[in-house]
Order: structure tokens, then C-alpha cells, then sequence
């Protein structure tokens, strides 16, 4: 898979250098079930057509140019772990758009014209709720309406977790509150964080957020090992800090994998 990093001053040279493309469009954090929806569909379409399967997505979240800030914005996955899952599932070209404050000033039209038609998209699909554009004021609907015959455009529906769409914010705040359990009917898999680990605390990587202060049941995994036991999360000062509830754990030291069950207890113990 190619991984291509469109920027403003590199624009024109990936224009001259497209190729015909289905492309997946959105943030895509996280890739729960309801991207993988529209990446799939995305997939079926590109096979038919016998034409090259995209992915186009923004970096840094438009949330972290528009809100408070990247370093406060709750990742859910660093772009390198996305770049192995896209890989798997198929796709091709990876394009990941520069968010900045002037991208989010084109208006719906030139996105269209500027980063689909003249990037030789010929099929769009998205989910139901995609929004391009200043203050996101294009969606499917206009989009379609706009390009005419020009691009095919798919509109994929809302999946659905007993009746509550199936999101990125939503899983965010089932992380973060320790409701791990519940994560499985997002990601079709457990939520994992990779850390390093020095014998005594383990250090989430960047890009990963961290359940609610608390006991909780994990697998820990290394290139070789497996340990079933459970970690505890505390805050010290503006940090929560993972410290394993087995003090003898014979963990080397290093780049560990933390997948996570569920919570065993709650804790309010804040150390400084």
C-alpha cells in the first residue's frame, strides 16, 4: 500500500500523478465498525470496476485545529497502526490530507474540485453523516448534486449498536470511562494500546488515550510472551500512569501491547 502525505504545496504534484481511484472518505479514527462499512463498500465497488481502492483521510483530527488543540485531542490510533489495518482490508493508496486552518476555509465545491475530481476519483463513498468543506457545509447529498455525472457517489448507512449509532465519540467515551466491555460492539475486537514498558510503570505511545482511574483485567503482550493479569490506573498530576497489580511480573522491558477487558474496580487515588 502507498502511503501519500497531500499538503497544500505538494497538491499539484499528486494531481499530475493520479490514476483512477474508488476512494473511502472520512477521519476514520479508530477504524470501528462503522469505517469499516464504508471501506468495505468502497472495496466491492473498486473490484467491480476493476479500478485502484483509496482511503482519504485528514491529519490532525479537524477537531484538534478547530478546538482546543492537537495535544489535547483523544486519539483513538496513531497513524502507523491505521496505515497496518488499511493494509489488511485491501486498500491500495492511503492519501492523508493536511487539516489545517485554511484547508477548513474551502469551500465545498473546491474540495471537490481541488482534492476528488482532479485527484482522478471516480467514485465516492461515505458514510450518511460526512461532512466537507467551510464549517462543513457540503454532505453527500450536495455532493452528488454537484458533480452530476462527473463521479459516482455512494451514501453508506448508519451502523447501529442497540439503536445508538456506532462512532468515534461514542467509543472515545466508553474508553475513557472504563466501560471496556462495551468495546468489542464497536471494534469487533478489544480496545489495544501500545506502551513501553520499564519494569516498574507502563507509557502509552503517542495517539492512544487511557481508560478512567481504576483496576482493570488486560492481556499483556511482547514479540513473545503472553500475560494474562491487570493493571492499575492512577493520576499523577496531569498524567495517568499504569502500574501492573503484579509486582513481580517478569516482563522484559519494552514495547509491550495492553489489551483491555474490562474494570475491576474503580479508584479515585490521585498521588503527586
Amino acid at each position: 500500500m502507498k502511503t501519500i502525505h497531500v499538503r497544500k504545496d505538494n497538491l499539484s504534484y499528486w494531481q499530475q500523478s493520479s490514476e483512477q481511484l474508488v476512494v473511502a472518505l472520512g477521519n476514520f479514527d479508530g477504524l470501528h465498525r462503522g469505517h469499516c462499512k464504508v471501506i468495505e463498500t468502497a472495496k466491492k465497488i473498486a473490484d467491480k470496476k476493476e479500478l485502484s481502492l483509496a482511503v482519504m483521510s485528514f491529519f490532525p483530527h479537524p477537531k484538534a485545529v478547530l478546538g482546543k488543540g492537537d495535544d489535547d485531542f483523544p486519539y483513538l490510533m496513531p497513524l502507523n497502526k491505521k496505515v497496518k489495518i488499511l493494509r489488511e482490508m485491501g486498500v491500495e493508496n492511503f492519501y492523508i490530507v493536511e487539516f489545517t486552518k485554511n484547508f477548513a476555509s474551502l469551500s465545498p465545491e473546491a474540495f471537490i474540485e481541488e482534492y476528488l475530481i482532479n485527484l482522478g476519483v471516480q467514485h465516492v463513498v461515505a458514510g450518511f453523516d460526512f461532512t466537507y468543506g467551510c464549517k462543513g457545509a457540503g454532505n453527500m447529498d450536495k455532493m452528488k448534486d454537484y458533480v452530476a455525472d462527473r463521479i459516482d457517489i455512494t451514501k453508506v448507512d448508519k451502523v447501529v449498536h442497540r439503536g445508538e449509532k456506532i462512532g468515534s465519540t461514542g467509543l472515545r467515551r466508553r474508553i475513557l470511562a472504563g466501560h471496556l466491555e462495551e468495546v468489542p460492539y464497536f471494534l469487533k475486537r478489544n480496545y489495544k494500546t501500545y506502551c513501553s514498558w520499564d519494569g516498574t510503570v507502563l507509557k502509552p505511545d503517542a495517539y492512544y488515550i487511557v481508560p478512567d482511574e481504576g483496576t482493570y483485567y488486560v492481556t499483556l503482550k511482547d514479540e513473545e510472551r503472553v500475560y494474562h493479569t491487570s493493571v492499575q490506573i492512577v493520576r499523577e498530576g496531569n498524567h495517568k500512569i499504569l502500574r501492573c497489580s503484579e509486582k513481580n511480573l517478569l516482563m522484559p522491558t519494552g514495547n509491550v501491547i495492553v489489551e483491555w477487558h474490562n474494570r475491576v474496580t474503580e479508584s479515585r487515588v490521585v498521588t503527586v
